[in-house]
Order: structure tokens, then sequence, then C-alpha cells
């Protein structure tokens, strides 16, 4: 994954410092051309899409390196031999009633949260709350369990490689991602980036937190 990694970051430098094209200096109505662009009423949206895709790559590539860091540091000391966690039945209520309502969160934010900041990654932090709200008052031999069942991983790097080449293909065609509002799935491009994100935040974040339990414990 390293070495991917550092391919899509020099492709990436390489596409701006070399394919970039000069912006001619006109007077022009920017929410009006972005709108025409993309086909979307929601500028936002258009933004989000045309305009943050570089910044975006970056930002999944920045977390997707802060998540190896930390299996690399963890790794090197030995598992705690017993976890403590919380098991008083109102406070475990009240951690799943919290995980509930953020797991809503996260799944709406992921549908919709494109049309405004933050979009996936923050529904990824809510997805994020969710699992540790739930570790804290679960044995880690469960937590393990589930995370081995569901291959979160696996999922975490293929969700990895399936966005930044979607990425690569907007950077490169950027016409194919033209939404048409009268067509019913032209501007999924958009929605589907907020949904890849937010589930890779998301596993990530499940990821740092099985590592912590394991190294360093709960309580």
């Amino acid at each position: 994954m390293t070495v991917i990694y550092l391919i899509i970051i020099a492709a990436v430098f390489v596409k701006l410092s070399v394919f970039v094209h000069g912006v001619p200096e006109v007077s022009v109505d920017i929410v009006r051309t972005i709108v025409s662009e993309t086909g979307v009423p929601n500028a936002v949206a258009g933004i989000l899409l045309r305009n943050r895709v570089y910044d975006t790559v970056f930002e999944v590539m920045v977390f997707s390196i802060a998540i190896q860091g930390a299996h690399v540091f963890l790794s090197r000391h030995d598992p705690v031999k017993s976890v403590t966690y919380v098991r008083e039945e109102t406070s475990v209520i009240l951690a799943r009633l919290g995980a509930s309502v953020s797991a809503m969160i996260c799944v709406e934010l992921a549908i919709r949260g494109h049309l405004g900041p933050g979009g996936g990654f923050a529904a990824g932090v809510a997805g994020g709350t969710a699992i540790g709200l739930v570790a804290i008052t679960s044995p880690p031999e469960e937590m393990q369990r589930h995370y081995k069942r569901w291959r979160a991983k696996t999922t975490e790097k293929s969700v990895i490689l399936i966005f930044l080449v979607l990425a690569g293909l907007f950077l490169l065609r950027p016409d194919l991602f033209r939404g048409d509002m009268a067509a019913l799935f032209s501007t999924v491009a958009i929605p589907l980036f907020n949904l890849l994100i937010a589930l890779k935040v998301t596993i990530g974040s499940w990821t740092v937190t099985q590592l912590f339990i394991r190294y360093r414990g709960l309580l």
C-alpha cells in the first residue's frame, strides 16, 4: 500500500505541474459557471466534485498514512494482558444509545453530506464515534471477532483503491462526471465519493480503536 500511495502522490504532482491549463482572465459569474459545468444546481456540490478533488485525495492519503503510522508504532509494544471495559448497566445503556444516534448521523451525512462542508469525513467521524462507544462497553474479544468477521482491514484498503481510481479517472476526464438533473443516475458521482470517504474514515477509526484496545487497553 505504501508504494501505491507514493505513486498516487507523484501522479497528482505531475498533473498539477504539467497538465494544468491556465485560467483565462475573463469576468464570469463563478456560481453560474460551476452550475453549468457540473449540471448540478447546487454550487456547493459542484465545488466539492470539480474543485476539491485534489484536496480530498490528499486528505484520504493523510488519514491512511496516519493509520499505518499508529499500527507501526503500537505494534512495537506488547499487547495488554487484560482489558477493563465499562460494565455498569446505566453507562452501557447511555453509551449504546449515543452509539445509535451517532450511527444514524453517520448514515445521514454519508447520503447528503456532500451538500455542505465536511461531507464524508464528518460522516466517518460520526461512524467512528459510534464504534468507539460500543467498544468501551463490549468485551475486546467480541469487538475483535466482529472486526475479523466483517473483514474490516481488507474492506478499508479496497475502499481506498476504489476511491483513488475514481478520483484519478475524474482528474483525467472530468466531462464523464458531468451531471444531468433530467437523468436519475447521472449525478451519482458526487454521493458516491461521499459514501466511499465516509466508509473509509469509519473503518479506519475502527482499526485505530482496535489497535489502542489491544496495545493500550481502554481504562
